[in-house]
């Protein structure tokens, strides 16, 4: 009894020892067993996870089929994994909201009641509208475009709506300036081959060095050399020809001019209160050219007449210049759009027809601003011309312009900054004020009207910050443009600026742009001026014409309010510029919205028309789009490559490159 009582401490201890090591050796294998089949169930579930389906996704499609291959991940003796927890039910649909009439988010709205059989059948409608849609674009993209031939030598200088001898024959009238006016081809007359260069065209000269002298062979027009080159407008030498900077009305320079209107009127302030300008009757634009160096981007105009070749020279030079002309319709500009005009022996007769071309000048003066004129009846006492003195004394009057200064040959005068003194004139003094519902940014074949632009009761347009914080500060006249959202108006302009900054950004590396040749760049469709904001954040030495096409927003007025410039036009037709005057085109979703209105080959023709050989254009647009676009540009003669967008190989948007060879 005793040897059994002894023996129970040790198999107590015993027993004790032996399940200790047990459950330790059951939890082992436990834990063994579930790491096994942990990670062959998660091989086998990892191509489905969501952090690998986009690699997964790029490896197949840049990889051939032939090459794919699988491998077995799970061990060889392994039992098959259990199978996967069925998939969660689909969340419910959280109700959101919609946009009100002021561009907020609310949920205040109410779902009607609907009737299935309508949404089905609109739904299948749409989608056999969608599905023969991009088949018939495939189809059209796929069809191979003829090369398009040279056009005759005629042709070197063509503008087409400035050159239709047709149309210009057939107008009952032409003492106001109508046959310089746009009258373009009709369908079936319009541009259908390249348009030749000069012989012996070079690469155009870089700026700055382009402003003071040009390559004859680009510009072989011998006129204004022999019209004016004893007022220092212009001269040839060997194979250049050479601008000393002078003018009709400032033979010593524009420089010293330029000084002297400084002096005049200090408040002027070129490069801050003085940011945009317009030279009327420009010549070869020594005004605009020297006014570079004072940080004001000035628009040289002039229209294609006996001087015709003044706005080529202008853009050879490396100078904003444009064809146009004070006639019978509104300059494509908007109201209140340059904080200074300029005249200086223009050849413009401001007092006609109760002052409708002054009016004009009116209409696109920013209100405050400065109009210069320089001419004969400022300063010269024979009766003829101390007569037309007295017309214009009279009529600025009558339409509360200041006479600021009058000094040697030059008058200055300064517009109200509101619409008081106008409503405070005697009953019956004209000219009247436009009525209440004239739009004064309407100016696409809008004719002149002898009445005085309102200005807005609050000030927009006149209250512009100072260069160079204009530039990215939301102007006022975002507010006037006839879109659906209100609120969030400045949100969506500083989302474009930042959406083209970071284009530009990638442009200007991967392209190199300061080390090209750029100077004149169009954006084709331009919206807030995002892409010439950007050029000018980034340092690119250049200027930009912003265009406006009419099928989409007038945006043009907040585009002049943030310090640049543009104009409105419609690529259904060709633009008033010379044939080889632009380094670089941008092109951003244009040929997508303008394909339904307008003839694609026709734009591209036009395209290549105004850009200089070694040019290059940047288009951006949908696929099906692109892929019509480069075979024109090959039948054209352009050579291009294709890239991917920023948003990736998959997405809808590409970038198609193409260069004008020389």
């Amino acid at each position: 009894m005793n040897a059994i009582t002894s023996l129970v401490p040790d198999l107590t201890k015993t027993s004790t020892f032996t399940r200790i090591a047990t459950l330790s050796f059951l939890s082992f294998s436990i834990l063994f067993l579930g790491k096994f089949f942990s990670d062959s169930y998660h091989q086998h579930l990892s191509a489905f996870s969501p952090s690998t389906v986009t690699a997964t996704t790029t490896t197949v499609a840049s990889v051939s089929p032939t090459t794919i291959s699988i491998p077995d991940a799970s061990p060889p003796n392994a039992s098959p994994p259990p199978p996967p927890p069925p998939l969660p039910p689909p969340l419910a649909v959280e109700r959101t909201g919609i946009v009100d009439e002021n561009g907020l988010m609310t949920d205040d709205f109410v779902v009607g009641d609907f009737d299935p059989s309508i949404i089905e059948s609109v739904a299948n409608a749409s989608a056999k509208e969608g599905r023969e849609s991009d088949e018939g674009r495939r189809k059209k993209s796929r069809v191979r475009v003829e090369k398009f031939g040279v056009c005759d030598e005629s042709m070197r200088e063509y503008i087409p709506c400035l050159d239709n001898v047709e149309a210009v024959t057939r107008l009952n009238s032409t003492e106001r300036g109508e046959k310089y006016e746009r009258h373009c081809p009709e369908k079936g007359k319009r541009l259908n081959c390249v348009v030749p260069r000069p012989k012996g065209y070079k690469l155009s000269i870089p700026w700055p060095q382009s402003r003071n002298e040009v390559w004859f062979d680009n510009v072989p027009h011998t006129r204004l050399v022999e019209d004016k080159g004893g007022q220092n407008w212009i001269s040839r030498k060997n194979d250049k020809f050479i601008f000393p900077g002078g003018g009709t009305q400032f033979i010593h320079g524009a420089d010293q001019y330029l000084d002297q209107i400084s002096w005049m009127v200090p408040n002027i302030a070129f490069g801050q209160h003085t940011r945009i300008a317009l030279d009327v009757g420009c010549g070869v634009a020594s005004f605009g050219s020297f006014l570079v160096d004072r940080n004001v981007t000035t628009l040289s105009i002039a229209p294609k007449d006996v001087h015709e070749n003044q706005i080529q020279f202008a853009l050879e030079r490396g100078v904003p210049a444009m064809v146009a002309l004070f006639a019978t319709h509104r300059l494509l500009y908007p109201s209140q759009a340059f904080d200074l005009i300029h005249c200086s022996r223009c050849r413009v007769n401001w007092t006609r027809d109760d002052g409708i071309l002054l009016l004009e000048v009116n209409r696109m003066l920013r209100a405050g601003g400065h109009f210069v004129w320089a001419a004969q009846p400022v300063y010269k006492h024979e009766d003829n011309l101390q007569e037309q003195w007295k017309e214009m004394e009279d009529l600025t009057g009558r339409i509360c312009w200041e006479l600021v200064k009058k000094e040697g040959y030059i008058a200055i005068w300064r517009k109200p900054l509101n619409n008081s003194c106008y409503v405070n004139r005697q009953p019956g003094v004209k000219p009247p004020m436009c009525e209440a519902n004239d739009d004064p940014d309407n100016v696409w074949y809008v004719s002149l009207k002898a009445c005085i632009a309102r200005l807005p009761d609050n000030g927009y347009g006149a209250n512009v910050t100072t260069w160079p914080a204009r530039l990215h500060s939301p102007p006022d006249r975002l507010f006037t443009i006839k879109m659906d959202a209100y609120m969030s108006r400045n949100e969506i302009f500083r989302a474009d600026s930042k959406y083209w900054n970071d284009i530009v950004n990638g442009y200007v590396s991967a392209f190199h742009w300061k080390e090209l040749n750029v100077r004149n760049v169009m954006d084709m469709k331009a919206g807030y001026g995002g892409f010439a904001a950007a050029l000018h954040d980034y340092g690119v030495d250049c200027w930009v014409m912003n265009v406006v096409p009419v099928s989409g927003l007038n945006t043009l007025p907040v585009i002049y309010d943030r310090g640049l410039i543009g104009v409105i036009h419609d690529w259904c037709e060709p633009f008033d510029t010379y044939p080889r005057t632009y380094d670089l085109l941008n092109v951003a979703g244009l040929f997508s919205v303008e394909q339904n209105r307008c003839n694609i080959s026709t734009i591209m023709l036009e395209m290549d028309r105004i850009l200089r050989p070694g040019g290059r254009v940047y288009i951006r647009d949908t696929i099906t789009v692109i892929e019509e676009i480069k075979e024109i540009a090959a039948a054209i003669g352009w050579v291009t490559l294709l890239f991917d967008s920023v948003e990736g190989p998959h997405a809808t948007l590409k970038l198609l490159f193409g260069e004008k060879r020389l």
